[in-house]
């Protein structure tokens, strides 16, 4: 399942790189602005094009597929290969402190 929304999520993103590139950005509209149609530029912009929908709807995708890899990863159980090896018994006994000092005093 992580490898698909993996797989999925590549092909939106790429999907949405391309439909980005496609639209034509709103500052083309500031040129025609300055000659008397400021209308264009600050005015309704009627309804979105398809490639606005297809973009919102890619963006909506993205975010979903992305905020899934984000609970999948944290939650994923982690398998090692190391073994937890019984404690011996040497292991489990404190050194006994002999009354010596082991660091040298400072004259």
């Amino acid at each position: 399942m992580f490898t698909f929304i993996t797989i999925l999520h590549v092909i939106i993103c790429l999907a949405l790189i391309f439909i980005i590139l496609l639209q034509k950005g709103r500052g083309a509209e500031m040129g025609a602005a300055f000659g008397g149609a400021s209308q264009t530029l600050f005015g309704p912009g009627g309804s979105l094009s398809l490639l606005n929908k297809i973009t919102t709807v890619l963006a909506i995708l993205f975010f979903l597929t992305s905020i899934s890899l984000t609970y999948m990863m944290s939650h994923k159980k982690v398998e090692t290969k190391i073994k937890k090896a019984p404690v011996t018994a040497t292991e489990k006994q404190i050194p006994q402190n002999s009354g010596k000092n082991p660091l040298p005093q400072n004259p």
